[in-house]
C-alpha cells in the first residue's frame, strides 16, 4: 500500500473534480490518497508520501504560476519518488490534441519547467459559460469560435473522458 499525494491547481473546478476521481480510483486499488489544492500544500509534509501527482488546468494558454513555483521549489523531492503530471485543457477535446505528446499546452509547459514527470496525461476540461465572469465568457467564446468549439453563451459542456481519468488512476496506483 502506497500513500499518494495529488496536488492540483484549478480555475473553475474541473481539475479538482478530476483529482477527486483519481483519489477514488487510487483508494479502490488499496492505496491511501490525499488531494490538496496547491494553495494549501505548505501545510503538508511532502516527504511523508510515497508518490506525488500534480495536476493543473489551463487558462488563457498557461498553467497556474503556483504549480510552476511548486515544481521548481520541490523538483529534487519530486524526482526522488514515483511521480506524474496531468494537464486539463479544453483543446484536448480534439482527438489530435488529446495525448501528452500532441497537446501543445502540455508540451509548452514541459519545456518551461526543469522537472521531467515520469507519467503524463492530458484530460479535456469543461466549458461552463454561465458561471464565467463577463470578460472570461467573452474571451473563451472568442477562443472557441476561432478553434471551432462551442460558443453558445448558455452552454455547459463537460468534455472530460472519465474512463481515461480512471485508467490514469490505475496507472498511478501501479507506479
Amino acid at each position: 500500500m502506497s500513500s499518494i499525494l495529488i496536488i492540483y491547481a484549478t480555475t473553475d473546478g474541473q481539475t479538482r473534480k478530476i483529482s477527486r476521481r483519481l483519489q477514488e480510483v487510487i483508494e479502490l486499488q488499496g492505496h491511501l490518497a490525499t488531494g490538496v489544492p496547491v494553495e494549501d500544500v505548505s501545510r503538508i509534509e511532502l516527504a511523508a508520501f510515497d508518490k506525488i501527482v500534480i495536476g493543473a488546468s489551463i487558462r488563457y494558454g498557461k498553467h497556474s504560476p503556483l504549480i510552476v513555483d511548486f515544481i521548481e521549489k520541490n523538483r529534487a523531492l519530486l524526482e526522488s519518488r514515483p511521480n506524474a503530471f496531468f494537464s486539463v485543457n479544453v483543446v484536448a477535446r480534439k482527438p489530435e490534441k488529446s495525448r501528452p505528446e500532441d497537446n501543445p499546452y502540455l508540451q509548452k509547459f514541459l519545456r518551461r519547467i526543469s522537472w521531467h514527470p515520469r507519467e503524463l496525461a492530458v484530460f479535456a476540461g469543461k466549458i461552463d459559460y454561465p458561471s464565467y465572469r463577463p470578460v472570461d465568457r467573452f474571451m473563451i467564446r472568442l477562443i472557441m469560435w476561432m478553434t471551432k468549439g462551442p460558443t453558445d453563451p448558455a452552454a455547459v459542456i463537460e468534455f472530460t473522458d472519465w474512463q481515461q481519468v480512471e485508467s490514469f488512476g490505475r496507472l498511478i496506483s501501479a507506479m
